[in-house]
């Protein structure tokens, strides 16, 4: 499969960024260097090129009643320029995807926001146990830019307006960019404050230019996947791949929070229930390393007395804390705020200590 640019890549490579193979997309995985926009983005402003997100219609009058089956959150719940964390789920109770729904029209249009390397495998499970809906993939025609940071929103005032302002957490609002109509969504994976703006994909080199020009006094910059990654690990974001998967259970993984068991049935909610009944035999916790060594994907943890206990889903040395923290799956014995454990790092046995999350606060 040839490698997918997003209508962007062209000014990622004009601007520098060191461009990698990412889940077929072309991508800059950094620009000035990670520790300098992963600091850009806790302090000031930060842009992300998120194109490559997968966007799926569901509308019509089955709408509503499809994604309350597809979904694990209560999309009855959504007012019209709403959105909503959830879940795709499968019938073992498994994760088939996270995944933002944006309400256009309640019980009749919605813009679901997917992961990428998801996208083609989600159309295929929405479509297949759709129940009447309308369903459109849209995600060629849509751009879609991330701005993050305590400035993100001084920044798409001078952008976009005054009423930029108006929008609450997980809401959005159609706005209009040089008489483009385009969703400004008050969302993000960073952790800071800022927006998610869908745009059309011919429209997007002239927003994301005119997000650089006017965000210079904020000190803008644009923002690659490596720091992208620092940025949600110290705030124990889930990413599908590492904390979730098709095996996952949202319980074990702290998602108990969206899905909504005493609203609805939908797809596995049985299995999840019967999880939740029985206690999950697992957590995902955050940890700190407490003696040198770097923590990643797959890396396997020890008991003291040499019992193999889980596995990192993630782990990263964090910009800024300058410690080496990371994600893991750990009996529930040793969740506790505290609780020791060693991981093994090239053959080696480092001590670590799980701890409260998110690792960094809010600004």
């Amino acid at each position: 499969m040839s490698t997918q640019k997003t209508p962007l890549s062209s000014e990622h490579e004009r601007l520098g960024g060191k461009m990698v193979d990412f889940d077929g997309w072309w991508m800059p995985v950094q620009f000035k260097g990670l520790k300098l926009e992963h600091a850009c983005v806790r302090e000031g402003v930060g842009l992300f090129d998120v194109s490559h997100m997968g966007e799926l219609r569901v509308s019509g009058e089955h709408s509503l009643k499809s994604l309350q089956w597809l979904t694990s959150n209560d999309v009855s719940k959504l007012k019209k320029g709403q959105a909503q964390y959830s879940l795709l789920t499968n019938f073992e109770g498994g994760i088939v995807d996270d995944l933002i729904v944006y309400c256009l029209e309640p019980g009749a249009d919605y813009l679901l926001c997917v992961n990428a390397s998801n996208k083609d495998k989600d159309l295929a499970w929405v479509t297949k146990n759709n129940k009447g809906a309308d369903i459109t993939d849209e995600s060629s025609f849509w751009a879609q830019v991330a701005i993050q940071g305590p400035k993100a929103m001084e920044l798409m005032k001078e952008v976009l307006g005054a009423s930029v302002e108006s929008i609450n957490s997980f809401s959005f609002l159609p706005l209009s960019f040089k008489g483009t109509e385009c969703l400004v969504a008050r969302t993000g994976y960073t952790g800071e404050d800022g927006v998610e703006v869908f745009i059309p994909s011919e429209v997007a080199v002239d927003f994301w230019s005119t997000l650089l020009k006017k965000g210079e006094p904020f000190d803008v910059q644009p923002i690659g996947l490596g720091a992208r990654d620092t940025l949600r690990t110290e705030m124990k974001y889930s990413l599908y791949g590492h904390e979730i998967d098709d095996s996952t259970s949202p319980i074990e993984a702290g998602l108990g929070w969206v899905v909504k068991l005493e609203a609805k049935e939908f797809i596995g909610s049985e299995k999840i229930q019967s999880v939740k009944d029985k206690g999950p035999q697992q957590k995902l916790v955050g940890f700190k390393m407490l003696e040198r060594g770097i923590a990643r994907q797959g890396y396997r943890l020890f008991s003291f007395d040499n019992n193999e206990v889980g596995r990192v889903t993630s782990g990263t040395p964090s910009p800024s804390l300058s410690e080496n923290i990371g994600i893991a799956y750990l009996p529930v014995e040793y969740c506790k705020i505290g609780s020791e454990f060693l991981v093994e790092i090239r053959n080696k046995k480092i001590k670590a200590v799980t701890v409260k999350t998110p690792f960094v606060q809010k600004g």
